[in-house]
């Protein structure tokens, strides 16, 4: 098939579609994926074409959903499911930490649980707390689970699959604002392995580490940063765990500063951890502390106000002013 512009919604369908051909034992299931093909309309059309029995719909039931998983995967089966909004997930949350992530761990390795959780999540939609929070820093909490991030469409596609191929369970956090955007997909190009960052944009002056829904602003801050004579580099996470220390550390070594971008609060967050993990590995090349660009340290804002709580490119170019520049000692000085 050759590359066609699909929004991330159809990649992620597309993937879901691809996976549930090559193999019977993928089914898809949620609140209202059936058929209505989901609040966002990622499953659409799934029910139709693969049956009642590889694509349906549950009960209002965010811990039955995953507990079902858990059984299925537990009988040899690969289930997707669908969690409708990001914090709807919290009535799972004890069915995620205490079987989901352990049961591995529990068996000595003789039990896998090859099964993957869909989490719309992040903000930017105008909606309200339990639509947009940010919940990636409980997954990435808890030992047993991978958790990915997409931020383009072809990502979408190609980590999604090596989610589904997986044997062990993956939190697959879908930014919902990039659900509609379009961009080119080519699916026979090799799926990314998880686990691995890339380098979206190199820099020579400073770099900036995002992920999910953070990619495209970064991208947009370090097109603005050139027109003022700073060069920033991009790195995309793509996996928040594993984590990729080689190719962020690489990248920081080169510049000497780094800013992390996050939209989720900021305290006790995935954003700490890179921030900490950076200092650590790249002390002795740092030419200023690490800063960190987040939402802040309160619930979900309403809709007027949620473009002050998200990161855009003004506070993450703030950010980057404060990165110790010769010029600023000098006109300090």
């Amino acid at each position: 098939m050759p590359p066609a512009k699909m929004t991330m919604a159809q990649a992620i369908n597309t993937a879901l579609r691809d996976a549930m051909t090559a193999d019977d034992q993928v089914v898809v299931f949620g609140e209202d994926v059936g058929q209505l093909g989901g609040v966002f309309r990622v499953t659409d059309g799934l029910h139709r074409d693969f049956g009642e029995a590889r694509c349906f719909d549950t009960p209002l039931a965010e811990s039955g959903i995953v507990g079902l998983a858990v059984g299925m995967a537990m009988n040899g089966m690969r289930p997707v499911v669908e969690m409708q909004f990001d914090a709807f997930a919290y009535p799972a949350f004890e069915q995620i930490a205490s079987h989901v992530a352990k049961l591995g761990n529990r068996t000595r390795g003789r039990l896998r649980l090859p099964m993957v959780i869909r989490i719309p999540y992040a903000g930017g939609i105008g909606g309200v707390e339990h639509h947009c929070d940010s919940s990636e820093a409980y997954y990435a909490h808890t030992p047993g689970l991978t958790v990915v991030t997409p931020a383009t469409n072809a990502d979408a596609y190609g980590l999604l699959r090596a989610a589904i191929d997986s044997p062990d369970p993956v939190v697959f956090l879908e930014p919902k604002k990039r659900y509609f955007a379009k961009e080119e997909v080519d699916v026979a190009e090799a799926v990314p392995p998880i686990g691995r960052a890339i380098v979206r944009k190199p820099g020579r002056d400073a770099t900036l580490i995002a992920y999910g829904p953070s990619v495209p602003v970064a991208l947009a801050a370090a097109e603005q940063a050139a027109t003022e004579g700073r060069d920033l580099g991009v790195v995309d996470l793509r996996s928040i765990v594993p984590f990729d220390d080689d190719t962020v550390c690489a990248e920081v070594r080169r510049t000497g500063r780094a800013v992390v971008i996050a939209e989720a609060p900021g305290f006790a967050s995935v954003a700490s951890e890179i921030a900490a993990r950076v200092s650590e590995r790249c002390f002795h090349h740092l030419e200023a502390p690490v800063r960190r660009v987040t939402g802040f340290d309160v619930p979900y804002p309403a809709p007027k106000l949620e473009h002050h709580f998200l990161p855009g490119t003004d506070r993450i170019l703030d950010a980057v002013d404060t990165l110790q520049w010769q010029d600023s000692w000098e006109v300090t000085a």
